[in-house]
């Protein structure tokens, strides 16, 4: 009889419940399962193996039933898809583990938003750990100039404890002392956002505050928040700043030297008729001692490399040569990077100014690589620059000629810049007087070998190692496209030096270069479509990573921001380049 009543309160339910013995075989289900799982009756069913009608379930009920939690009559399984969710739950009797207990659900609008109210809570004490972990100070003020809340950092800067002040009126505040003036009540009577200096009066300390208005729907200002910035760190971070300028001036007057030495190491190797026919070219311009000579070719072509060889086979090989990578200096820094600039130009400045590349480059040669990455006002300077011969540091007023060999290269298609309207077109023909376009690694197989052997002879020596390649090593890298050129080549010999077993690079080279093995993206039934991008994303990584040195390499590679290669990389737990 009480058997009979369970079953009856089971079939009451509104949703499907399967329960499964300690072996996992079906001990009971209501009516809802029955027509859920498409069962014809419960004879039938009764007895057999869960894992017969829920295959899905079975490893995790399993699992369950051999847990701790379990044991103890604690803990349950959710597992969520599109179609259903299941949660499974110890059955305890006389306070021992019996077996489990299946529910079964279709989606439904109460589950939503409780899915929704959980994500509501997460994002709550995640803004909640962002307000109390932020260096700066933070104080909320509602739209009566009552305090709400302020966070820890606030309460170090003005020596205070929250408890204290939260609750009171910020004109309470001022007050007591504790502030001189408040920018929470300018805020709330100029209804706009206001930036101030305070001083504290228990701490000594100077704050750069900044007050801004939040309004509600209706257009009323419903509080102000207020950001507080120690500006006696930012004097600490102006004195490391101008160290570390004075160790980059240093740096910078060492460059040359340290560049001819790469370009010396290195050697332009040349096997193939059109490399050789490019250096030809390449030696008559550099003997002319010309500016406007436009080196193209693909990422991680050589291009650097070539405007070396231009600066030391010149006339010019005595004086210094300076580059300048236009996509990794932010645009705001470009200008005084480029022409430097005099006392006082900007705050920060060093006392005694700084020069520019451009005046540093006096009597030797200039080379702006990536060229197509500079935006357009920098454009407008440059051109400038180079048809009137001069220009003026930024905060000064006289200007200073240029006597410098300009050398410009760009892995695009700066013709369909111009046509785009993204590169000026006055300035393309300024840097474009004479061309070079380097062909990439697959379209000069000869040069595939001399260029892996010297690499080889570098690792081997830099890593105390006898690799070898083999025929079979030369023909696996002559049939390789090597979309990274001459990059990826290095940085593929360099691993295989690195990390290869036995002396030949075979092996290796067939795992990077010919993939043996499986893919990682493996799609398996029911995996979303969030889940098969992701392994997706994941295996051009990996490909990246082996074609390409550093993150901005693999960002060219991929056709995406370098940004988003880092974030990318990040999440995939992969590490970052260099």
């Amino acid at each position: 009889m009480q058997l009979e009543l369970l079953q009856q309160i089971l079939n009451c339910v509104s949703y499907a419940i399967v329960v499964v013995d300690k072996d996992c075989t079906v001990i009971s289900m209501n009516n809802v399962a029955l027509e859920f799982l498409k069962r014809r009756d419960r004879a039938t069913s009764i007895g057999i193996e869960v894992k017969e009608i829920l295959p899905i379930a079975t490893p995790f009920i399993r699992k369950g039933l051999v847990s701790a939690e379990f044991r103890r009559g604690e803990g349950r399984i959710v597992k969520k898809g599109r179609e259903l969710f299941f949660e499974i739950t110890p059955l305890m009797v006389k306070g021992e583990l019996e077996g489990a207990v299946v529910s079964l659900q279709k989606p439904s609008r109460y589950e939503e938003l409780a899915v929704e109210l959980s994500s509501f809570q997460e994002m709550a004490i995640t803004l909640q750990a962002i307000f109390d972990s932020s260096s700066d100070g933070i104080w909320v003020t509602s739209g009566d100039g009552v305090v709400t809340q302020i966070n820890r950092a606030s309460e170090q800067l003005n020596g205070v404890k929250a408890s204290r002040i939260v609750g009171k009126s910020i004109s309470e505040v001022v007050v007591t002392g504790m502030v001189d003036v408040s920018v929470s009540l300018e805020v709330l009577e100029k209804k706009h956002q206001v930036s101030m200096i305070q001083n504290i009066a228990k701490t000594g300390r100077q704050l750069l505050c900044t007050g801004t208005p939040v309004f509600d729907a209706s257009g009323s200002l419903s509080m102000v928040v207020v950001n507080e910035r120690d500006v006696t760190e930012l004097l600490d971070l102006r004195e490391h700043l101008k160290t570390a300028r004075e160790i980059t001036e240093k740096a910078r007057k060492e460059i040359t030297n340290l560049n001819m030495l790469e370009l010396e190491q290195g050697a332009f190797i040349a096997e193939s008729k059109s490399i050789n026919r490019l250096l030809v070219s390449a030696l008559k311009l550099a003997q002319l001692e010309v500016s406007g000579i436009l080196l193209l070719g693909e990422s991680g072509t050589g291009k650097s490399m070539l405007a070396k060889l231009l600066h030391q086979r010149s006339p010019r090989s005595s004086g210094p040569f300076l580059a300048i990578n236009c996509a990794a200096v932010p645009e705001q820094l470009f200008e005084a990077e480029l022409f430097g600039y005099e006392k006082g130009a900007f705050t920060g400045a060093r006392e005694t100014g700084k020069a520019g590349l451009l005046a540093l480059a006096d009597g030797g040669t200039f080379f702006l690589d990536e060229v197509g990455e500079m935006s357009p006002s920098i454009q407008a300077k440059l051109l400038k620059c180079i048809d009137e011969k001069e220009f003026t540091p930024l905060g000064g007023s006289t200007p200073k000629k240029i006597n410098c060999v300009i050398i410009a290269a760009t892995n695009k298609n700066l013709e369909d810049l111009v046509r785009k309207r993204q590169f000026r077109k006055d300035l393309y023909y300024r840097l474009n007087v004479f061309t070079l376009t380097i062909p990439p690694l697959r379209e000069r197989a000869e040069d595939i070998f001399a260029l892996a052997t010297s690499f080889l002879n570098k690792y081997n020596e830099r890593y105390d190692t006898f690799k070898t390649l083999s025929p079979k090593s030369l023909r696996i890298l002559q049939n390789y496209s090597f979309p990274g050129n001459i990059r990826e080549l290095d940085s593929l010999i360099k691993k295989g030096v690195a990390v290869a077993e036995g002396e030949l690079l075979d092996s290796y080279l067939e795992q990077s270069l010919l993939g043996v093995e499986e893919s990682e993206a493996v799609f398996t039934k029911g995996m979303s479509l969030n889940e098969a991008l992701d392994k997706v994303e994941k295996e051009m990584l990996v490909e990246a990573r082996k074609a390409c040195l550093t993150t901005r390499d693999m960002a060219e590679y991929l056709k995406i921001s370098q940004p988003s290669v880092v974030r990318k990389l990040k999440k995939h737990g992969l590490g970052s380049s260099s």
